[in-house]
């Protein structure tokens, strides 16, 4: 049966992350990196000058001078929001609805990463006080496993999302029946291979574990939280598919429950707010 590592070779030479998305990740990752290594790399795309240019330049900031230098605009947006914005504009693309009969749905799957990318950001920044950047990040790739799956084993992966029902058992037992491995393992492999932090690394790589031990403000026990909100008003993966949620989390929301409340109801307008982010481009 096919490996994690197995498909993520066969789905590294067929299509991935543009490249210089994969070289800007990897910048931010060194520290040894200048500001004039993220603005030669930036270069080499036009439209991507384009959109950091028009991001700096937003009524969000609310600048009284128009921002032209591509380095000036990388301080305005932040290094961390910057390697955002490229992630999701590189993976628009990738969770494009192929022609042909799925039995699933890349539109819906990229519909749930924005949602619990933009729930997870949430739940740092007003829970926890924290900066949310990392997690809006764990939570836009968290998934990218079911993309390699999609691609590289369609048939398999068609019988894992036919055959699946959420009450016998988790997706991923299901995927390691039918595919060998499971999508959160893909995924954290191939966000090693792009050197994100480690933290998002394991926040991928456990996401439907249940854990004994998690703590709620770790990306692990924010993704896992974000997952079950974003799944209570249906923007979920797979129809019907529920989430994990591990004890010390299930506590925690349960001891805060008031302030989720809120969150949960903000949740779509932040989504409304945020639709040009991840609104996959057209044909």
């Amino acid at each position: 049966m096919p490996t994690a590592k197995g498909l993520l070779n066969k789905f590294t030479t067929a299509k991935t992350l543009p490249y210089i998305t994969i070289q800007i990740t990897k910048l931010i990752s060194d520290e040894n990196s200048t500001m004039k290594d993220f603005e030669n790399m930036i270069k080499m795309d036009p439209t991507l000058v384009l959109r950091i240019l028009r991001s700096a330049n937003s009524p969000y900031y609310g600048l009284r001078q128009k921002v032209n230098s591509i380095s000036r605009a990388i301080v305005i947006i932040g290094i961390n929001n910057l390697r955002n914005m490229i992630v999701t504009e590189g993976l628009k693309d990738l969770f494009k609805d192929k022609k042909g009969k799925n039995a699933f749905s890349r539109n819906r799957l990229w519909l749930h990463c924005a949602a619990v990318s933009i729930c997870s950001q949430m739940i740092v920044e007003r829970i926890f006080g924290f900066n949310g950047e990392d997690a809006f990040l764990c939570g836009i790739l968290h998934d990218i496993g079911m993309i390699v799956e999609d691609q590289t084993a369609p048939d398999l992966f068609y019988e894992t999302c036919n055959t699946y029902d959420e009450n016998s058992k988790l997706i991923t037992d299901h995927e390691k029946e039918i595919i060998g491995t499971d999508h959160c393992e893909i995924g954290y492999l191939l966000a090693k291979e792009w050197r994100l932090p480690v933290e998002v690394q394991e926040g991928i790589q456990h996401h439907h574990k249940t854990l004994d031990h998690v703590s709620p403000s770790s990306l692990t026990g924010v993704i896992q939280q974000a997952e079950y909100i974003v799944s209570q008003l249906d923007y979920t993966a797979i129809p019907g598919m529920k989430a994990i949620l591990s004890l010390p989390l299930a506590n925690h929301i349960r001891n805060n429950v008031k302030e989720y409340k809120a969150l949960a109801r903000d949740l779509p307008n932040e989504m409304s707010k945020a639709k040009d982010l991840y609104e996959p481009h057209e044909e």
